[in-house]
């Protein structure tokens, strides 16, 4: 049972929010906006001209019909009887009238007339074909109402789902959400407006940093098109990329284990295609307080039937932050080639990029009996300001698919990629007393990792009697070898100052002795039957992944090697039911698994091997589209099983547990015409069971509230001007195991406005954000210390034009 009562102050963001999309929701339950959702209605229209058929329509559907005029003279309707929705009836409809049409908004569709070859043949429109199955080249799903996320995405190699269709919660962000949230990296898409992932606010830290559903998540462990492993490791520019997909929970049974052995979600990124109409775009950029930079986006398709295509992304930015003395690099390069046929499809995509941040934030500590320090101006500095850290990324991943037959398809993708990193400044730093003094310790890490990552696999559909049958049988592999070097302090380079007015000495020397040597390989095979029923609105999920984890460890330093060679097995279970068209429920139990650990030296059973441990969800949830407007609630327990050495018997074990309970609301799309909304609210019951100290404590980092809204609103006497605002709230974190010292809650609003229209007739583009509008000082608590700040009020501006 989920439970708890409010400690501190709610925001009063949560009851504002809480009103606004209730009265949505009731706006949404008209007429005019089921009209377009998928529900089935009945139709009734007999073949007659295609005029008068279309009144009947209208009134049957509750959908406005416009662009008619000329279009629809002497032309007569199909007969159309039976249940459909409506989209599919309006289609049906107009079969064999060489009319096409869209939607515009929630309440109203506009006809079309197809293009006239000289020949007088009708030319349809160009046809996008959804993958149903893991590894399409280029597969893609179609904009929800509103354009901000895909109406499905991923669902590991279960393959390309609509939304409707998971029985897993999801979101998946498209390429036009990316730009105009002018992103530049990751977190800044998945953590704007989703209240399952918490992002801490810091920027200009070492590596991406957020949580999905109250677990750190490794930014390693993302996917580029299914494989791990192949996107840059620690931070990621977006721009390369047409989705970015959200599954969370746990998942096992659908991608195997991550590298890192994240279990709250998996990011997937969708490397972008080209599309047919021909794509020449160049965006400039801007933040403060004077970092510029462009992006080059070019697209082509060649071909008869446009078979072939070519897409490539540069992307550099440089600059000043708005952090005082923090200075960001960003390069990028990618090119993506892809062949679609009949039958067969393959795709290339290659990359490099090159990340740096000189003035890195690493975060501090507090010595014992310190308490939390008031936050200094969010525009301060905590570490060194000669301190960087630089990442050099490459990557080439090919990717192909074959019909077999029209019910079976083979697929198989392979990538290498290749990491070099680079750190010098901070390793810890300490706060030692009220006034704010605190001491850091100097350390230097470089290191090289090189990864492969692979998949093959076989999908078909098939029918036994009245059931429906996805079959779905896989193998993933994965290995990594990597070179550290480095050192964790440096003699005599400790510093002290004060984190109200933080001065620093001179840069460390660079030194770079080898420590560690490491070989890891993952190895996974998985099968999955989907079992669909009564017309489908019953589809049933069983699963099954064996998982194999070896690691070869050897030191540099006391030339001491330690092998990990484990493996378990991980069921899955997943139920769909479609209640209605629009109304889906659904329950999973899902496993992730994490490389168990070896027991240390100092144990009485060292050296003792775990198997790879395995952390469990169980979830169940409701799905509600209404055309232009989607709702998500679900409830979840996700059981992750914790390591600890025994006080009495010095036996180091498997027994401690943390256990998070919680229910999340979210919702997404266009309740209106002019307005667009995306956001939610979770809690978080989250507590560690099972244990021989702090049983019952939260685990630190963990909000219990989370509150978020993003809305854009098209300004009714100016279209082509949007507004846009965000707000993220947070309840108060722990930030130590046994709960008694805490960081403040917080909210956070920022303001944007774009502009759409044309110059010289080519669409030009201008964006605008503030973020952090009202430059609040907050504590964050970063991956590998206690404190670090929030960042200071940014703001953003990009322009955009096609040529």
């Amino acid at each position: 049972m989920i439970g708890g009562n409010w400690t501190g102050q709610r925001p009063a963001f949560f009851s504002a929010l809480l009103l606004s999309t209730s009265a949505i929701a009731g706006m949404m339950m008209s007429a005019p906006a089921m009209a377009q959702s998928s529900a089935q209605r009945a139709f009734d229209v007999p073949s007659m001209p295609l005029g008068e058929a279309l009144a009947i329509f209208s009134q049957q559907s509750g959908l406005q019909v416009t662009g008619q005029g000329p279009l629809i003279e002497g032309r007569n309707s199909s007969a159309l009887s039976g249940s459909y929705s409506p989209a599919e009836a309006l289609s049906r409809l107009l079969t064999g009238s060489g009319l096409t049409f869209r939607f515009e908004g929630s309440d109203a569709v506009r006809l079309e007339g197809a293009p006239v070859a000289a020949d007088g043949a009708v030319q349809l429109g160009p046809v996008r074909v959804e993958g149903n199955g893991a590894g399409t080249p280029g597969s893609t799903s179609e904009p929800y109402a509103g354009g901000q996320v895909a109406t499905g995405g991923r669902a590991g190699f279960l393959g390309n789902r609509d939304f409707m269709e998971t029985p897993f919660s999801v979101a998946a962000y498209t390429e036009k959400y990316i730009s105009d949230r002018q992103a530049q990296d990751i977190t800044a898409v998945i953590a704007a407006t989703d209240p399952a992932v918490f992002s801490n606010g810091i920027t200009g830290t070492y590596s991406e940093n957020y949580s999905i559903r109250g677990f750190s998540t490794s930014s390693g462990d993302m996917t580029f098109g299914g494989l791990f492993g192949m996107a840059p490791y620690y931070r990621t520019t977006p721009e390369m990329f047409e989705r970015i997909e959200v599954l969370k929970g746990p998942s096992a049974l659908l991608n195997g284990m991550p590298p890192g052995g994240s279990v709250g979600g998996t990011v997937n990124l969708v490397p972008k295609r080209a599309t047919d109409d021909p794509l020449n775009r160049v965006t400039t950029t801007y933040m403060s307080d004077s970092q510029f930079g462009g992006h080059i986006d070019f697209g082509r398709r060649f071909g008869k039937d446009k078979q072939f295509g070519i897409r490539f992304n540069g992307v550099y930015r440089n600059g000043n932050g708005a952090v005082k003395d923090q200075d960001k690099r960003s390069e990028l390069a990618s090119l993506a080639l892809d062949y679609r046929g009949d039958r067969v499809r393959l795709s290339a995509d290659l990359y490099i990029s090159d990340d740096r941040v000189d003035g890195v934030t690493r975060g501090i500590g507090l010595a014992t009996g310190v308490a939390v320090p008031a936050p200094p101006s969010p525009k301060t500095l905590l570490n060194p300001d000669w301190s960087f850290v630089h990442n050099k990324d490459k990557g080439a991943v090919v990717r192909g698919e074959v019909d077999v037959t029209d019910r079976v398809t083979a697929y198989a993708a392979f990538g290498k990629s290749e990491t070099d990193y680079m750190y010098s400044g901070a390793m810890s730093a300490q706060v030692l007393n009220a006034a704010g003094d605190f001491e850091t310790i100097m350390g230097q890490l470089r290191f090289n990792i090189k990864k492969t990552s692979g998949e093959a696999g076989v999908k078909g559909d098939f029918r036994t009697g009245g059931i429906g049958h996805k079959l779905v049988v896989n193998a993933t592999l994965y290995s990594d070898e990597e070179l550290d070097h480095g050192r964790r302090s440096v003699p005599g380079a400790n510093w002290t100052t004060n984190i109200y007015n933080p001065a620093w000495g001179s840069a460390v020397p660079l030194v770079w002795p080898a420590t560690l040597h490491t070989e890891t390989r993952l190895l996974t095979f998985g099968v999955a039957d989907t079992l669909s029923m009564i017309d489908d609105r019953v589809q049933l999920t069983l699963g099954l992944r064996r998982q194999e984890v070896r690691t070869d460890n050897f030191s540099l330093t006391t030339g001491l090697p330690t092998r990990y060679d484990a493996g378990a097995t991980s069921p899955a279970v997943a139920l769909l039911v479609r209640a209605t068209g629009n109304l889906s429920f659904y329950g999973n139990y899902i496993q992730g698994l994490s490389k168990g650990q070896t027991a240390p030296t100092t144990a009485a059973n060292a050296g003792e091997l775990f198997p790879p441990y395995k952390t469990k969800q169980k979830e169940i949830g409701a799905k509600l589209d209404l055309g232009g407007f989607a709702n998500t609630l679900s409830l979840y327990e996700i059981e992750r099983p914790n390591s600890y050495t025994d006080l009495v018997t010095n036996i180091f074990s498997f027994g401690g547990e943390q256990r998070n309970r919680g229910v999340e609301w979210s919702f997404f799309g266009a309740p209106m015409r002019s307005l667009r909304l995306m956001g939610g609210v979770t809690y978080v019951e989250a507590k560690v069971t099972k244990a021989t100290t702090n049983q019952g404590k939260q685990p630190t980092g963990v909000p219990a509230w989370r509150g978020k809204i993003g809305v854009e609103w098209d300004l009714p006497a100016l279209e082509a001007l949007t507004l846009t605002a965000n707000a993220n709230s947070v309840s108060k974190q722990y930030i130590n195991a046994a709960n008694s010292l805490k960081i403040d809650g917080y909210t956070i609003f920022d303001l944007g406005a774009r502009f759409a229209t044309k110059v010289a007739s080519q669409p030009v583009t201008v964006r605008g954000t503030v973020t952090n509008v009202t430059n609040k000082a907050y504590w964050g608590m970063p991956l590998l210390s206690t404190l670090g700040l929030g960042a200071p009020r940014t703001f953003l501006l990009s322009i955009s034009t096609d040529f």
